[in-house]
């Protein structure tokens, strides 16, 4: 099965002035802009090519920031209605392109971030305020000028430690003659703040003295006046700051109105941004410009339609072998296997000219999830959920495709659940013995997660046996398409062979066909090793695919594990619950117990789900590496163009 490829190599040749119409034309048509291939050698000036200016970029950026930016304010100051979607609006493209409407975003923005330009000066001012108030702190009981000046008497603001005493002091003052004095403006557990003062003449020996008892000068420029004075002021200034603040969170709030406006503005400039950003990988001379691209295979009509009205030139052609690493990949599929993209990506992109795992993983993950969630009630939550929230927010990209797939892992939790007649655990058959003592009352099931669990066990390493086989075909196949017939013979048929002889020599119907396939593991090695590499290989070969294939096999036994822990945790709960022989109580704690199962379940399915995939069904033939294939196109983020 190919996977979609975005197999066209596109150029385009048109004059500078149709630039932007051909690139437009490009847009609709799903265009794929990759970086051209020109730089400043001398070649490239030689032709005449170079790329475009790029301020219209910048100025594209620059705006995008600023409608995000006034976005986050009013998250912060003027938060909308929250919740954990988002419904996005339906809008008409003549209104999400009108200037007058652009206008008045814009004329939003520039004020709501002027403001919040001033609320960040604001916050430096009054942090530096506070600090300077509490460096004058100390100083509020001296009476003196901070700003005071040499004259004939010199004032010292510094600190000792705090184990310096009077005494020392009164040492030093007496052995400048009593020309120094001091004044302890307060004092901590580690120092004493002094005013010094002493005569001009003695100022440097009293400097030195000092120094020695550990004197640190301190230092108030800028200031005048005393330490009160200049706290009132700083005190006035702090309270005006605040009031201001105040008065632009108010401002800033009151553009509440403006949100809806500022998110269209918002999906606007992404647009215009993405389409900047294109032509930023145009190359042109003075007439002429080049636009080189992937595009769909299944686009090319459309493209060479749109470009029709236009002067140019247009080319497509099939990728060369050794342009695959740079053809972007896109994963087209139909709504069953779609959702499965979210899986796929986050794992990584299949290679171009590869296989599109998601058919053939859609079965097995869907049906894997069900087989471990198990449960009717539970099911039903997640149907319910993947329909409310997909008609009332509309979610598109990931979470779109997230809710899609919460959908069918719900219809087959819910069929599953049917097959073991669960319903959050066993619910109903403990409401029942409360409503109506005496009353036996359980759902139809074909099996119990309990009581079957050889069954069980069999039946999900089993099923993780077919979908190994499933990937060691597509790995067969692979190959043979590569002429790659000896690989495909001892990596794939030959394990076959032995799973089979086993399955025989469990069913007692010989064992010969289990001492052919083991026969070819020795082969294989011997006829595709070379000199010591044939006796490492054996071994090699032995140790790691029986411990490789019948390892993977076992992991599928966490299929039995999750639907017997699930079922189990849900009964454990009801079991509580009944207990108190109160239908309100049961009710209420059935439901915190079911609530909780219910949630640790929904991601540990899918994370053991995810596991199975990525590790025991993609390492039999996955190629990864693949590109993803962005196209400009009026995505938005907020609204829906309608």
């Amino acid at each position: 099965m190919p996977i979609h490829l975005c197999g066209r190599a596109l150029s385009v040749t048109s004059t500078v002035q149709e630039r932007f119409a051909s690139a437009s034309a490009c847009a609709k048509a799903r265009v794929f802009f990759p970086d051209p291939d020109i730089d400043g050698s001398e070649e490239a000036l030689k032709t005449g090519l170079a790329k475009p200016d790029d301020r219209a970029l910048l100025n594209a950026q620059e705006e995008s920031r600023a409608y995000r930016a006034a976005l986050a304010a009013l998250d912060r100051f003027a938060p909308g209605k929250k919740g954990l979607f988002r419904k996005r609006q339906g809008v008409s493209r003549a209104s999400f392109f009108d200037e007058e409407n652009e206008r008045q975003a814009r004329a939003a923005a520039e004020a709501i971030n002027a403001d919040m330009r001033r609320l960040g000066e604001i916050e430096s001012e009054r942090t530096k305020n506070e600090a300077l108030r509490a460096s004058l702190a100390p100083w509020l009981a001296v009476d003196a000028p901070l700003d005071s000046t040499d004259g004939v008497l010199s004032l010292l603001f510094g600190t000792v430690g705090a184990t310096v005493t009077d005494d020392a002091l009164r040492a030093l003052s007496d052995s400048l003659s009593g020309l120094l004095t001091w004044q302890q403006a307060s004092s901590d557990k580690t120092l004493r703040y002094l005013l010094i003062a002493c005569h001009k003449s003695v100022k440097e020996q009293a400097l030195s003295a000092l120094r020695e008892l550990g004197f640190s000068t301190v230092s108030f420029r800028g200031l005048c006046g005393t330490a009160e004075e200049n706290d009132k002021k700083l005190e006035a200034a702090l309270a005006a700051l605040e009031s201001e603040r105040r008065e632009i969170e108010r401002r800033v709030e009151g553009f509440g109105g403006n949100r809806e406006t500022l998110l269209e503005a918002s999906d606007r400039a992404a647009i215009l941004l993405r389409r900047e950003e294109a032509k930023s990988r145009l190359v042109e001379t003075d007439k002429v410009f080049l636009l080189e691209g992937w595009l769909p295979a299944d686009r090319c009509t459309a493209l060479e339609k749109a470009l029709e009205p236009f002067t140019c030139a247009v080319e497509t052609r099939e990728p060369a072998e050794d342009e695959y690493p740079q053809v972007p990949v896109q994963l087209r599929n139909n709504k069953l296997t779609r959702p499965l993209n979210m899986v796929t990506e986050m794992y990584s992109l299949p290679a171009y000219g590869t296989l599109d795992p998601n058919p053939l993983m859609a079965p097995f993950f869907i049906l894997f999830y069900g087989i471990m969630m198990a449960d009717m009630g539970y099911g039903l939550l997640m149907m319910i959920a993947s329909v409310i929230i997909g008609k009332k927010y509309r979610p598109k990209g990931t979470s779109g495709e997230l809710f899609s797939l919460l959908g069918l892992c719900g219809l087959s939790t819910f069929i599953v659940g049917a097959m073991t007649g669960g319903f959050f655990g066993d619910f109903l058959t403990q409401l029942v013995a409360i409503v109506s003592p005496g009353t036996v009352f359980a759902l139809p099931k074909l099996f119990d997660p309990l009581d079957d669990l050889t069954m069980i066990l069999i039946g999900s390493m089993a099923l993780g046996l077919v979908q190994i086989i499933t990937g060691m075909a597509i790995s067969l196949i692979e190959k043979c398409k590569r002429k790659k017939f000896l690989d495909a013979f001892f990596e794939e048929i030959t394990w076959w062979i032995v799973f089979l002889g086993i399955a025989l020599a469990v069913l007692k119907k010989g064992t010969a066909v289990l001492y052919l396939g083991c026969a070819l593991v020795l082969l294989g090695p011997i006829v595709q090793g070379k000199g010591w590499g044939k006796l490492t290989g054996v071994f090699g070969s032995i140790y790691n695919h029986v411990t490789g294939y019948f390892g993977d096999i076992l992991s599928y036994t966490r299929l039995m594990a999750l639907m017997l822990a699930g079922s189990v945790i849900a009964q454990v709960f009801n079991m509580l619950a009944a207990m108190p022989g109160n239908v309100i109580a049961f009710l209420i704690i059935s439901m915190l117990g079911n609530a909780m199962n219910f949630g640790l379940n929904l991601l540990g399915c899918y994370v053991h789900d995810l596991r199975l995939q990525c590790l025991e069904f993609f390492n039999k033939f996955y190629v990864d590496g693949g590109k993803p294939f962005r196209p400009m196109t009026l995505d938005t983020e907020y609204v829906d163009l309608q």
